[in-house]
């Protein structure tokens, strides 16, 4: 009861990759950034064993960015044909690369990081995908026509992705899609059928993660503009609710998102954001069980695991380090209060 587990990605180790910046580039080449990539997987392993998190992932090493990581193994996109874009609803603009034509894998994206990281993960292992509709959000298209088509020929990659990672035996398989909270009417149109088309035939969980982004000025200035209470979530998760997928990750550390939208989800697993991923300071455990205090009003102890509000790949080491630990003591405070009544 309240396993423990991380949104997305954890900061890249030095020898990678320069630190505390978002998507920099690889420090290795070759053979030696494959092996400096196992090397980080390994080192955030046990990391992630020593601060009792459950189920664990590579927090993204062996990817520099959480979308493109997959992109780049497939055909179709034209990466010399740069596109300047509205992002997430147009809150930044990126010059990003276009869909030229049909989407294809040209092999297994992730298949070798998981087969590694299978061998030495003592927990569960945890591997992340982009979902459809952020994929759509991050890429233009000179293809497809309409975005909802473009998503869905993208999920269909993503499934052919999630089952062969099912099968070299990842325990849950999670779709990241800060997009939701940007088109929020979407999400009951196209984007839920979209998830629905990425997990087909998966026996393995599965989750969908929507937060309020990375702690990036971009992100911190948008959420100045939500007001005092942020309900993004509370247009589109009765559809999560009624979906097929088994887990729902949500932002609530330090953040205005009223609690009571979790009441919503009834019928999924509830991971719940008790980490702030926006700030270097870093919560005490006793901080982390308020949070989950608060978030079984409205979910049963049953149904939530405790997590972070999102990635951590900005943070410095030291930081994350220190917010596992946390994440981890503070959910075993609950174990405690729940065994003891």
């Amino acid at each position: 009861m309240i396993q423990t587990t991380i949104a997305g990605s954890l900061p890249k180790t030095s020898w990678l990759a320069e630190p505390e910046k978002l998507w920099a580039g690889w420090r290795l080449e070759g053979d030696q950034l494959i092996e400096g990539q196992q090397d980080a997987a390994l080192c955030w392993l046990k990391i992630q064993d020593e601060a009792g998190i459950d189920i664990q992932s590579d927090g993204e090493q062996f990817r520099k960015h959480f979308v493109h990581g997959f992109l780049e193994e497939v055909d179709g996109i034209d990466w010399n044909l740069m596109t300047t874009m509205g992002i997430r609803d147009n809150r930044y603009d990126a010059s990003v690369p276009t869909v030229t034509s049909e989407v294809r894998r040209k092999k297994s994206v992730h298949g070798d990081s998981v087969k590694f990281l299978r061998k030495h993960a003592t927990q569960q292992l945890k591997f992340t995908l982009p979902g459809p509709m952020t994929i759509c959000d991050t890429i233009a298209d000179n293809h497809y026509g309409e975005r909802s088509k473009m998503a869905m020929a993208f999920a269909e990659l993503l499934n052919e992705e999630a089952l062969e990672l099912e099968a070299l035996g990842v325990d849950v398989i999670q779709f990241d899609e800060p997009a939701f909270n940007a088109f929020m009417h979407l999400v009951p149109e196209w984007g839920v059928d979209c998830l629905h088309r990425a997990i087909q035939g998966l026996k393995c969980k599965t989750a969908v993660h929507i937060c309020y982004g990375y702690g990036i000025k971009q992100n911190i200035d948008w959420k100045e503009t939500l007001g005092d209470e942020w309900r993004q979530y509370e247009e589109f998760f009765p559809a999560l609710n009624a979906s097929r997928i088994d887990q729902v990750s949500l932002e609530c550390a330090d953040s205005h998102v009223p609690l009571s939208v979790m009441s919503e989800l009834k019928e999924k697993e509830v991971l719940v954001g008790a980490i702030n991923v926006a700030t270097n300071e870093i919560e005490t455990p006793e901080k982390v069980a308020s949070t989950l205090r608060a978030a079984m009003e409205f979910v049963d102890p049953e149904r939530l695991i405790a997590c972070t509000n999102c990635g951590m790949a900005p943070l410095p080491r030291s930081v994350a380090e220190g917010k596992l630990h946390a994440l981890g003591r503070g959910a075993e405070i609950i174990r405690k209060e729940l065994a003891a009544r």
